[in-house]
């Protein structure tokens, strides 16, 4: 089956579903919750996107920690693109993990 997400228009979604006889079925069945999920952007229904996402965002927090501690135990000041780098990693995990509004 396809990958959801990757039709330009309504008349290639309708070509990949002549296709496809399981999603024929699966469109005769439910076609509202199939064709939802059909349509859905690839990054929204795999989840390995996510976890990769947030592994390096959070390496990179972790180094921006393990950096700026190495730095101030050498007496040398923190640079401030550290500290945003830090703060922008923070806030991207906060934004990913979060719940969405309509859900």
């Amino acid at each position: 089956m396809a990958a959801g997400g990757q039709w330009s228009s309504a008349a290639g979604l309708a070509q990949a579903v002549a296709r496809d006889p399981k999603l024929q079925e699966e469109v005769k069945r439910d076609p509202a919750s199939a064709l939802s999920r059909m349509a859905a952007p690839v990054y929204q229904s795999d989840r390995w996107v996510y976890r990769m996402v947030v592994a390096a965002l959070g390496l990179t927090m972790l180094s921006v920690v393990a950096t700026a501690f190495v730095l101030y135990l050498r007496g040398h000041d923190i640079p401030d693109v550290l500290v945003a780098l830090g703060t922008a990693a923070v806030g991207a995990i906060a934004g990913l993990l979060a719940p969405s509004p309509g859900s």
